[in-house]
């Protein structure tokens, strides 16, 4: 077996792991992936963190992965970390840094930040209330 393959069979299995709630193993397999910048194992590794799935909650290591998987264009972390940054979860509450991040993963397509980002700028929640750059997020998301 190549270094590839089996490299993809343990990244696999992590994955599993994960899906199958088995989130103590997911997070050992998935660490030594994240270390080497796979922004999908960040992306499950803060997820685990924030919500303390098999093991302790730990905000900080939440925020630190869910940032570095965020940070490479990772739609999903972008809207997680859009929503840490909306309702003060693992960081200080701040609407505006929320809405950075919700703005990044909507314009990748992302239709649950779409819908997000619609509803700050109806309610002028971190950006200047605009009902017509709501109606258009809203347009995006399939409203």
């Amino acid at each position: 077996m190549s270094d590839t393959t089996e490299k993809d069979v343990i990244f696999n299995s992590a994955m599993s792991a994960f899906e199958s709630k088995h989130f103590a193993e997911a997070a050992q397999r998935l660490g030594p992936f994240a270390e080497e910048g796979n922004a999908d194992a960040q992306h499950r590794l803060a997820i685990i963190y924030q919500n303390g799935l098999g093991m302790a909650r730990n905000p900080d290591l939440a925020v630190s992965w869910m940032r570095k998987a965020a940070e490479q264009g990772h739609a999903l972390a972008q809207h997680g970390l859009g929503f840490m940054y909306l309702e003060g979860e693992c960081v200080e509450r701040d609407p505006t840094e929320a809405v950075k991040w919700f703005r990044l993963a909507a314009e990748q397509g992302l239709a649950g930040s779409q819908t997000t980002l619609a509803m700050m700028y109806e309610q002028g929640n971190g950006v200047a209330q605009d009902l017509e750059e709501a109606k258009k997020w809203y347009a995006k998301a399939g409203f």
